[in-house]
């Protein structure tokens, strides 16, 4: 009898979203925890998640600039191995609220703050067992031009401008009124 290995199906940073799975607005950012600015941008898209309640959905992928930010990407993998289960969006934010402490033994500390249970957290991250998501990620980045971050899109576009509360507002608002144009076109049944 042949032993079958047991296929694990991971959960990709891509297919990992908050707010409402219809929503007409998509708000998809490339970012990483180490980053300033990318935890300032973190806040904004909460008041928009709040405010644009049911309209908009968002998604976070991951661009660790390992130049600069050498625990970028192990933190990113904390929070693919999070996702595993379903405490991405805790884990996202526990990070961004220990920005400057993503070593590896506090990505451990970090996951219990989230709600992760996983006995082998720290094993998987050592041997980098969710590192191909956040290449993933990473290459998907650079392939859509991404050079600075926070870098946003909307819909599949490119956001271009400083990521505050009323830049973002106002490309949502045009998005909305874009996907209203076209909605009267499908007729649901």
């Amino acid at each position: 009898m042949a032993f079958k290995k047991e296929i694990e199906e991971i959960i990709e940073p891509k297919d990992i979203f908050v707010g409402q799975k219809d929503a007409p607005v998509t708000l998809m950012e490339f970012g990483e925890y180490e980053n300033e600015d990318c935890a300032k941008a973190n806040e904004v898209v909460k008041q928009l998640l709040e405010e644009y309640e049911g309209k908009i959905r968002f998604n976070f992928r991951h661009f660790p600039l390992t130049r600069i930010h050498q625990r970028s990407m192990k933190a990113g993998e904390a929070a693919v191995a999070a996702a595993q289960e379903g405490k991405f969006w805790e884990m996202h934010n526990v990070l961004f609220n220990n920005r400057r402490n993503l070593g590896t033994t506090s990505l451990k500390l970090h996951s219990k703050e989230a709600g992760v249970n996983n006995k082998k957290f720290l094993d998987d991250l050592v041997n980098g067992v969710f590192g191909w998501q956040v290449q993933d990620d990473l290459k998907e980045g650079i392939d859509r031009g991404v050079k600075d971050l926070p870098a946003f899109f909307i819909n599949e576009e490119p956001f271009t401008g400083k990521p505050t509360f009323a830049n973002l507002s106002a490309a949502i608002d045009a998005a909305l009124k874009k996907a209203k144009k076209k909605a009267p076109a499908k007729q649901r049944a």
